[in-house]
């Protein structure tokens, strides 16, 4: 007997959170476990069959969970993120992208059958690698910073540019399908200048509304969700399937609007897509059926072989050409390249929309495009590690600090450390406080450091411990516990909480190491830094040891780090001390008449 609707969608819902949580708990993609889950309820075990447990309304959940995944995406794409890039890595998200797509659609045509538009929108869907996918991956293999940074921001910025790609493609397809050539133009250019004027109205509009604070902001998030559905939905009806590319250009343009604070809304979305693309994929890969699995077959695989091996490597090739990239990191960033969430998402959905035009070919896309996800993610996740160990492309050790805060005293912090080459990143909601650290050459990060945004753009390639050093109580207990998960809990170092304050928050703090000692309270390393307490270094020899140091300096000092005669790091903490001896460097904040 199949469960009833209520059971199946709580059913649904618990097997997402648990899918996210074992690849948290693997360090995988979150994709791959997802679509596994999806493929044994489904095909697998006969558990779930979305189409008679949805009917009628299976397309338009699909299509609005589209919309906002390419929302969300969109939001992301700052021309100013693409302007501050080097050249290699604007090649690779143009031309790169060009490359594979031909090569890609050239290989479905010649080796699978398919027809030109069948070729080109499935060439055109598997050139997205995405965030989602290359954080987790460099996170476990750790490459070499230069090629880290290239692959994370390809991820980032082909994205949103990938799907459009796609978007287009797919509505000339569908406007081809049905009209002659010369018509089929007309349509296309028609859908393309309404989906292109409705979201550029659409995103001016909701803009000012922002700007001018038209809604309270309680209801703000909530109405650019609606507002951007409603564009979805009215574009639609103006003209055939131009609603996609609305939604795109309106997220592109909120992302480069000057003034507009989109961090609660990016929040909300990425919390939001979560849930979607967690549902999304259990239901999509759950429509599969074993006929459908029966179509990966030799040519599929082959086709797999030239995308992977071929189309990848040549376009990284042609685009390095006259870079400073050495052959053996060319070679590496033409095999990682794992296709994810955009790639699944809108290849389910258009296959869904082209089923309906009776395409030839159209059952082959979903089953080809879930083939291309798992073996990249599995392939890439197995035998990444190995080639850069084997070509000698590994990341040296993590010894960095996150440091949440960026006032004056965590940069103070930052540069001292950053004199001793410790890597350091800095990360604040505030932003003049991160306009001053930019000015000391120091790295930033702008926002929330638990939000999903920074898990999928924030380089900690080099980092492996957390200072809290900021004022915000609530959001330093939050992001204490956040990277406690990433890092480990000895590695996450929190100012004390002041003696008066006997809330469970502060109860919280002291599960962590306290930072500098139990009186190293942030407003008094503030006022000492104010003061113009600096940051200075002490040798201790065998005739200036630990105790004399201390009697020099006295309790006005307030000791931060110590080098250990091998260059190891420590802090100094209330929960973990210990006592330097010769050889050790000493690293304390000292007020101005101690200097």
């Amino acid at each position: 007997m199949s469960p009833s609707p209520l059971i199946a969608l709580a059913a649904i819902g618990l097997l997402s959170i648990f899918c996210q949580w074992t690849a948290f708990r693997l360090k995988v993609p979150a994709i791959l476990p997802l679509l596994l889950a999806g493929l044994l309820i489904g095909p697998g075990f006969g558990l779930l069959q979305p189409d008679p447990l949805f009917g009628d309304l299976l397309f338009p959940i699909v299509s609005l969970a589209v919309a906002i995944i390419l929302f969300e995406g969109s939001l992301t794409l700052r021309y100013a993120d693409i302007e501050g890039q080097d050249r290699l890595l604007l090649l690779m998200i143009t031309v790169g992208m060009l490359v594979t797509f031909a090569i890609a659609a050239l290989a479905a045509y010649w080796l699978l059958g398919f027809s030109s538009g069948l070729s080109a929108l499935l060439g055109a869907l598997v050139v997205v690698t995405g965030p989602t996918v290359i954080a987790p991956l460099l996170r476990s293999v750790r490459l070499s910073p230069r090629l880290a940074t290239l692959l994370h921001w390809e991820g980032i910025l082909i994205d949103p540019i990938g799907a459009l790609l796609a978007v287009l493609v797919y509505e000339y397809i569908s406007v081809r399908q049905s009209l002659a050539v010369e018509h089929a133009l007309l349509a296309f250019g028609q859908t393309i200048l309404t989906g292109i004027l409705a979201g550029a109205l659409g995103g001016f509009l909701l803009a000012q509304a922002l700007k001018r604070r038209f809604f309270p902001h309680y209801l703000e998030v909530v109405a650019v969700l609606t507002l951007m559905l409603a564009a979805f939905a009215i574009s639609n009806e103006l003209t055939h399937e131009s609603g996609l590319l609305t939604v795109t250009v309106m997220g592109i343009w909120l992302a480069n609007t000057r003034g507009l604070d989109l961090d609660p809304i990016i929040e909300f979305k990425e919390t939001l897509s979560i849930l979607l693309i967690s549902a999304l994929f259990l239901l999509l890969a759950a429509r599969l059926t074993p006929a459908d699995i029966g179509q990966i077959d030799g040519p599929a695989l082959l086709w797999l072989a030239v995308l992977v091996l071929v189309a990848r490597p040549v376009a990284v090739m042609l685009c390095s050409l006259g870079s400073a990239l050495s052959w053996k990191e060319r070679w590496m960033v033409g095999w990682v390249a794992p296709r994810g969430i955009v790639a699944a998402a809108v290849s389910s959905l258009f296959a869904l929309k082209l089923a309906e035009q009776n395409l030839p070919g159209t059952e082959r896309l979903v089953p080809l495009v879930f083939l291309v996800i798992i073996a990249t993610v599995v392939m890439q996740s197995l035998l990444t590690s190995p080639m850069a160990n084997w070509l000698g492309l590994k990341a040296p050790p993590r010894n960095g600090f996150l440091i949440f805060g960026a006032n004056p005293l965590a940069r103070a912090i930052a540069a001292a450390l950053s004199r001793y080459e410790i890597p350091v990143v800095l990360s604040d909601t505030n932003w003049d406080s991160l306009s001053q650290a930019r000015m000391q050459d120091l790295p930033v990060y702008y926002g929330n450091p638990t939000s999903e945004h920074a898990d999928a753009t924030l380089d900690l390639s080099l980092v492996d411990r957390l200072l809290v050093l900021a004022p915000y109580h609530r959001l330093n207990a939050d992001v204490a516990y956040h990277y406690e998960d990433r890092f480990g809990a000895h590695k996450v170092y929190r100012l004390p909480e002041q003696p008066r304050d006997s809330s469970p928050r502060r109860r919280r703090a002291e599960r962590h190491q306290s930072l500098f000692g139990e009186e190293a309270y942030f407003a008094k390393l503030s006022s000492m830094v104010a003061q113009g307490a600096q940051i200075r270094a002490t040798k201790l020899t065998g005739s200036f040891g630990w105790d004399s140091y201390q009697a020099q300096q006295g309790k006005m000092a307030v000791p931060l780090f110590a080098f250990d005669p091998q260059r190891k790091l420590r802090v100094f903490t209330a929960q973990a001390p210990f006592e330097p001896d010769a050889g050790w460097e000493i690293l304390a904040l000292i007020p101005e008449d101690k200097g």
